[in-house]
């Protein structure tokens, strides 16, 4: 079974323990040979986020909705489980997290 697969039927508990944190790195596994990715939320200095895919466009993941702006707000709101649940949508699911 792919790695893929086994994260789509058991997804592991993501959380991000710290308040308002700098940077959040999302590492994600792809239905395609489970290659592996990575998207990157960055604090900026008005207190914002912004989202990138380490090179790749976002669209490239095939998230449902207006996604982008999903993620952030989500995410300036300290709400990570919800960018985990728009990323899920895509052809990507999270594997793990990492913050600072």
């Amino acid at each position: 079974m792919s790695k893929y697969r086994e994260l789509k039927i058991n997804p592991p508990k993501i959380e991000v323990e710290k308040d308002s944190p700098r940077e959040v790195h999302f590492n994600i596994v792809s239905c395609m040979c489970d290659n592996k990715h990575k998207i990157t939320f960055r604090k900026k200095d008005d207190g914002q986020y912004s989202v990138g895919a380490n090179g790749h466009a976002l669209s490239n993941f095939q998230m449902e909705g207006d996604y982008v702006t999903d993620m952030v707000w989500a995410a300036e709101d300290g709400d990570w489980a919800t960018v985990v649940d728009v990323i899920n949508t895509g052809t990507s699911v999270v594997e793990s997290v990492r913050y600072r």
